[in-house]
């Protein structure tokens, strides 16, 4: 049977989990023996998901010494031979997963969306070009395979019901720390549109009123979004891009203003439940995968809308 490992980061267990649908993908009729790799004391969270999860101790190393954990997982690999390695794409895991590829001397494909099939082979698809084009790539190197993978991409929806084995592992080869953490600050939380599920969504059509849908989706409560185009046109911040150079995102409800809707949009929509669009091109790409079509002007559908909200709400008391 082959073998997958998948990294746990701190803070990051639940989207690390999820990877595990990037493995089932990966292997299609090939079953998997799966192994979690965590730090010190956050082995209990994929407990239940995986066939093993094996905690690195003695000395654990910080979730910030890249070298270290990179030593770790080398040892391992050496031990346990792994077919496959998953990694998160988080800040850390864009720095421990190149270092890694490159000590064990493999290829590595980075930021990956999604997974295909291709003559039997599973195809790799990631963002090239500033997202403009999507590749799709094949290894044909030794093993192991290895990729990092967008957080939020990916859902794994199998059960909690593995009978899991847990082991510490103890690094032989462990090497004096080269980073020293003399002080941290805990970053400020954002809301973040991943994890809404209801977004008002603004394109090129309404980037001369799109400060008018924030009070729109403050009644639906819900987050304000944008396309690629209007934040190109710095009309909306990269952070709430939507898209294949922004972010995936999979709410219940998507409502697209004024976005033509290009393959690079689509590709960050996943699983959404219902999309409606508003636009004054009934034959726009976006209005295809919409459950309801609105043709007109976009900011005039917003304003009716709100306005409907709110005498809803009136009638109410």
């Amino acid at each position: 049977m082959k073998k997958a490992l998948v990294y746990i980061e701190n803070g990051y267990e639940a989207a690390a989990i999820d990877l595990l649908e990037v493995v089932r993908q990966v292997g299609q009729n090939c079953a998997f023996e799966t192994c979690a790799l965590c730090l010190g004391g956050n082995g209990t969270a994929p407990e239940g998901y995986f066939d093993r999860v094996i905690r690195v101790v003695q000395p654990s190393p910080e979730w910030h010494d890249v070298l270290s954990i990179t030593n770790a997982i080398e040892e391992l690999h050496e031990r346990d031979d792994f077919d496959c390695i998953v990694i998160l794409a988080t800040p850390m895991g864009r720095l421990l997963a190149p270092r890694l590829a490159m000590r064990l001397r493999v290829g590595l494909v980075a930021d990956v969306t999604d997974i295909r099939l291709q003559d039997g082979e599973a195809l790799m698809v990631r963002p090239a070009f500033d997202g403009k084009i999507l590749a799709g790539i094949v290894s044909t190197g030794s093993k192991p395979l290895m990729m990092s993978v967008r957080p939020g991409v990916f859902s794994y929806k199998g059960a909690r019901d593995k009978a899991t084995d847990k082991a510490d592992f103890i690094p032989m080869r462990a090497s004096p720390r080269q980073v020293e953490l003399l002080e941290a600050t805990k970053k400020k939380t954002f809301s973040d549109i991943r994890d809404c599920e209801v977004l008002i969504s603004g394109g090129g059509g309404i980037i001369k009123g799109f400060d008018q849908i924030q009070p729109l989706a403050d009644e639906l409560r819900g987050m304000v979004s944008a396309s690629r185009r209007a934040v190109d046109n710095q009309i909306a911040p990269r952070s709430i891009q939507v898209g294949q150079s922004g972010k995936m995102v999979s709410p219940k409800l998507y409502l697209a203003l004024g976005i033509h809707g290009s393959m690079q949009h689509f590709e960050g929509l996943r699983d959404v439940k219902h999309i409606v669009c508003a636009n004054t091109d009934r034959y726009a790409p976006i209005c295809s995968q919409a459950d309801i079509v609105v043709e007109g002007d976009a900011l005039e559908f917003v304003n009716r809308l709100l306005a409907r909200i709110r005498r809803g709400k009136e009638s109410k008391g």
